[in-house]
């Protein structure tokens, strides 16, 4: 199959037989192999029966429905465990991201050799509360990651199938694809502008707490990868730290006391200063060589409770 393209849709029953219609026009034009797969992340309104609907006319489509609102990163994770596709395009169900870039991006992982392209939405059409925020988020994240990209947000990407099946997506972690699958050891990652539509059905999902999330799982995803697979690097380094500072100023205070005449040790606050320091960096020690008896891996981290696939592909 050339081409698995995922689609996460929340409360979208409006945009998806519109977006059907036009991905597999793209497709049929292309003549490519292709699939598309839906994923209902627990929509309150009518989106799985359209999905439903549009899976009995079209063999290409599969679906799948959570039961509640796990998140995007949730639906992307399903879709790429999924995908049968050699290359992987996600893309919004709002119809603001237009499925005519679909075989430029195709032709960039299959022919350039890109393991990645992720979309640049250069101009677009949303109101400024989204925008600036967006652009603030996108630099602290270039500045952190060192990856050049402008967008790591767009929800139209390319991948490699090899990419999207050695990666893990939870929480809000689908914004820092790109960083997972360099860390991954997938380093050819490209960018392409492609066209931002104005949104036609629908409201936005976008909320100012989702940056928040987004910033907190930055610092995750960057400690993650840096000392994910040797904690005690970094917990053990900042404990001997706390430790040695803590024990020399003791050291300072008993010798000061005892051959120099001092005043009294526990009087002092640098004291208990250095009192703290000896337990703070005693307890970074320990959690440092705990963490290196855990795996960092959960069991049940990437499971899901799918209600309902529904696929009309012949077996």
């Amino acid at each position: 199959m050339n081409i698995s393209v995922i689609v996460p849709a929340y409360n979208e029953e409006e945009s998806l037989p519109e977006l059907e219609a036009w991905i597999r026009r793209v497709m049929e034009e292309g003549d490519f192999d292709y699939e598309i797969i839906f994923i209902d992340d627990g929509s309150t309104d009518k989106t799985w029966s359209v999905i439903r609907n549009l899976a009995k006319a079209n063999p290409k489509v599969r679906g799948f429905k959570f039961r509640r609102n796990y998140g995007k990163s949730a639906a992307l994770h399903t879709g790429f465990q999924a995908a049968q596709g050699r290359v992987v395009i996600t893309m919004d169900a709002d119809l603001q991201d237009s499925p005519d870039e679909i075989p430029e991006l195709y032709r960039l992982i299959a022919e350039e050799g890109y393991d990645l392209i992720s979309g640049w939405k250069k101009k677009r059409h949303d109101p400024l509360g989204k925008t600036l925020p967006s652009r603030f988020f996108n630099a602290v994240t270039r500045f952190i990651s060192g990856i050049p990209l402008h967008d790591f947000n767009c929800g139209l990407k390319a991948y490699r199938a090899e990419v999207v099946k050695s990666i893990e997506v939870y929480g809000e972690m689908h914004r820092y694809i790109p960083l997972l699958a360099r860390w991954a050891g997938f380093t050819r990652i490209g960018e392409k502008v492609v066209q931002h539509r104005p949104r036609k059905y629908g409201v936005s999902k976008f909320g100012v707490e989702r940056f928040i999330k987004g910033f907190l799982d930055l610092m995750s995803i960057t400690f993650i990868g840096k000392f994910g697979k040797r904690p005690m690097h970094f917990f053990g380094a900042l404990g001997v730290l706390f430790f040695v500072l803590g024990f020399c100023v003791l050291l300072w205070l008993s010798i000061s006391k005892f051959f120099f005449g001092g005043y009294g040790m526990t009087s002092r606050p640098l004291f208990f200063f250095g009192i703290l320091s000896l337990i703070v960096g005693t307890q970074l020690f320990v959690t440092g060589f705990l963490a290196e008896l855990m795996t960092r891996q959960a069991p049940n981290r990437n499971k899901y409770l799918i209600e309902e696939e529904v696929s009309n592909r012949p077996k």
